[in-house]
């Protein structure tokens, strides 16, 4: 018997893994789905209504490039998860015609203009997001006070960042941080508490701080996350806050409310499920702690010197932006290969 009948000629890839797209996007379906919940019972069942209408706009946008590429892609649930973060995004509030918008563009212009799932150089939940908030940005800052609490009017329900932000422009007192300034204006937050649980006004899906530092635990512990750029985002987001952060209130340096910041806005849900996108984001480990320390800098120059309360959505895409360039430097030696000299003839 000749040797060369007992190989198998096949194509890449040869080691395959167990998991699939479809579980993969539904480990962080399942993982959002606490914070979900939690925000249908803070802001009531027109949340619902957001949701609803986000994913329907994600799946419809998904089922029409389909027929357009002819091709099947409604049942890996990216679709669906892209609604669903479009949808967290979204003040309750906001009229119905703004999330299926967004959730359109994140799968029509961010997804399938660059050839579907895998070639997208930005997070599309992210895209649709920012599109339609520098479009209707008067309806995408108008925030619903929780149904567990009674707002003053002259509050309107103003979402804890937005309302120190709009407050300092004008602040020319001392006080010791944003908690304070809050309990000196009449705000209606008894401390981090209410942040850190979600009582508090703010996007559907990323009030409840806990919640959303238990989805991210379950991910970590399906292993569809890794740890380098979430904790990296953090921790260089809250080192910028400590150093800085205190300037605008009391003048001092390393005074800056850590808590506060990590624990209100978008922060826990962008760098627990957008920033670890695994399509735009790097490949390597080096790469990912420089992506993270990146978005958690970039974040901090928005949101405190800005002219945006908040910063997490916007830091994301531009360090998406810088993604090949990361991977270009930080990609891994090649076993038993010599690197190239600088000036070396190719």
């Amino acid at each position: 018997m000749n040797a060369e009948n007992n190989f198998i000629i096949e194509s890449s890839p040869h080691l395959h893994h167990p998991d699939s797209t479809a579980r993969i996007m539904l480990d962080v379906i399942i993982a959002l789905i606490p914070a979900g919940i939690w925000g249908i019972f803070v802001f009531g069942f027109r949340a619902v209504a957001v949701l609803a209408v986000s994913i329907i706009g994600a799946v419809l946008g998904e089922y029409l490039m389909n027929k357009v590429f002819k091709r099947f892609t409604l049942s890996d649930f990216t679709a669906v998860l892209t609604g669903l973060l479009v949808g967290y995004n979204m003040p309750p509030a906001v009229p119905l015609f703004i999330p299926f918008v967004a959730s359109l563009f994140a799968i029509i212009i961010v997804k399938w203009t660059f050839g579907g799932l895998g070639n997208n150089w930005m997070n599309p939940a992210l895209g649709g997001r920012l599109f339609v908030f520098f479009s209707w940005t008067g309806m995408m800052t108008k925030w619903s006070a929780p149904c567990t609490k009674a707002f003053p009017d002259a509050i309107g329900g103003a979402s804890p960042l937005g309302f120190v932000k709009t407050g300092m422009m004008d602040f020319t007192g001392s006080v010791s941080g944003p908690v304070e300034y809050m309990h000196q204006q009449g705000y209606p937050l008894n401390g981090y508490m209410d942040l850190f649980l979600g009582n508090c006004s703010g996007c559907i899906g990323e009030v409840s701080a806990l919640l959303l530092i238990i989805g991210g635990l379950y991910l970590l512990y399906r292993k569809v996350i890794t740890w380098e750029i979430p904790v990296c985002y953090l921790v260089s987001f809250s080192l910028f806050i400590w150093i800085f952060g205190g300037l605008k209130f009391n003048g001092n340096l390393f005074t800056g409310d850590v808590l506060f910041n990590l624990l209100s806005g978008g922060l826990m849900l962008g760098a627990i499920f957008m920033a670890t996108d695994m399509v735009t984001s790097p490949l390597t480990s080096k790469g990912q702690i420089i992506f993270g320390i990146g978005c958690g800098f970039l974040t901090f120059l928005i949101r405190v010197y800005g002219s945006f309360p908040e910063g997490v959505s916007l830091a994301i895409v531009l360090m998406n932006m810088v993604v090949p360039l990361i991977d270009k430097f930080s990609h891994p030696r090649v076993f038993g290969v010599e690197p190239a000299k600088k000036g070396a003839k190719k």
